[in-house]
């Protein structure tokens, strides 16, 4: 009888080690969730192909942070509408093979860089499209995020109101 005790026991050692391991497991999935969440509340985008208007969240740091694409290409977005150009960082340039057409000195929150000017064929931020963007290779940009600049942002018309920021396609006629 002994020898069936001791296998139930570690028949329910091992059944409470599995319930507390899946329930670390599954916390740990949704913390992260949450936390990305918080991060890019418009990660949804991406997948959007709406050309409709686009209205986007800021994040906990009050920042309108979207994943768009570049060329085909998924990536994190961060909207700045002090950049002059869509600023991509160099390791993401080379991933996307872009093509360097001459050195440029950039400010930066970091101080001046030196970098390259590059055209993006292609920048879609949900249904929103721009072929043919000036754009920058920057170095030192951190975690791969793209600043989305004027040279993407000023073909559409910009509304904020509170917490949110609407991008539309202007009207025909206006301007």
């Amino acid at each position: 009888m002994s020898e069936q005790g001791g296998g139930m026991r570690r028949a329910g050692l091992g059944m409470m080690l599995a319930f507390w391991a899946l329930l670390i497991g599954l916390g740990t999935w949704w913390f992260q969730g949450w936390f990305e969440a918080r991060e890019n509340p418009n990660a949804h985008l991406a997948e959007s192909l709406d050309g409709g208007p686009l209205t986007l969240a800021r994040n906990a740091n009050g920042h309108f942070v979207a994943t768009g694409r570049l060329n085909g290409e998924p990536v994190t977005m961060l909207l700045d509408t002090g950049a002059t150009q869509v600023a991509v960082p160099a390791d993401l340039a080379e991933r996307l093979d872009l093509p360097l057409r001459g050195s440029a000195s950039f400010s930066t929150a970091n101080g001046r860089v030196r970098g390259h000017l590059t055209t993006l064929d292609e920048v879609r931020l949900g249904g929103l499209v721009a072929r043919d963007v000036p754009g920058s290779v920057v170095p030192g940009l951190e975690g791969g995020t793209v600043l989305l600049g004027m040279s993407f942002l000023g073909r559409f018309e910009l509304q904020m109101r509170g917490d949110t920021l609407t991008l539309r396609v202007p009207e025909k006629g206006k301007g």
